[in-house]
């Protein structure tokens, strides 16, 4: 019996140039929404997650893309226990023949993070990631202050979030 190759559809917007300058917002999720970059710590009206090495992985990777890529730079982001929501910024588009788009950056991202993860575990081939990862082109200052408000608040919503397992 064949086995038929299931159509993915596609979930980027369709004739856009993903590596032009402007502003676009991340969301990444752990493999199975499995919790092990951090824990949500509430103390004194403050929520913030507590990184795990999973996490401090991901933390320290995330800011090494600006040093990868000289065109762009986390503007804003919030590690969660079983996801990353960020807002990159991309200055300039590259004047190359294929310029580096936001989705290169956001699979290189994930396969440094995933090599480095088992490394710590002193195993190979465990992936970190799901295979995707969500993006929002942000079209205006509206726009852009909801998603940071939402990215600020998100520690303090976590029992709430799409992606908490109860």
């Amino acid at each position: 019996m064949d086995k038929e190759l299931t159509v993915r559809k596609n979930i980027r917007l369709q004739g856009y140039d993903y590596s032009q300058a402007g502003y676009y917002f991340i969301t990444i999720c752990v493999k199975d929404r499995q919790e092990i970059l951090g824990t949500i710590d509430v103390g004194q009206g403050l929520c913030s997650c507590r990184l795990s090495d999973a996490g401090d992985v991901a933390y320290k990777e995330l800011y090494n893309l600006e040093t990868r890529y000289k065109n762009m730079s986390v503007d804003k982001y919030v590690i969660m226990p079983n996801h990353i929501h960020t807002i990159i910024k991309i200055e300039r588009r590259e004047q190359s023949p294929r310029p580096t788009t936001v989705i290169d950056m956001i699979c290189a991202y994930k396969s440094i993070t995933t090599k480095c993860y088992n490394k710590i575990l002193g195993i190979s081939g465990k992936t970190l990631w799901q295979e995707r990862f969500h993006d929002h082109i942000i079209r205006d200052k509206e726009d852009y202050q909801r998603i940071y408000r939402y990215i600020e608040e998100n520690p303090a919503k976590w029992a709430e979030d799409l992606y908490y397992i109860k």
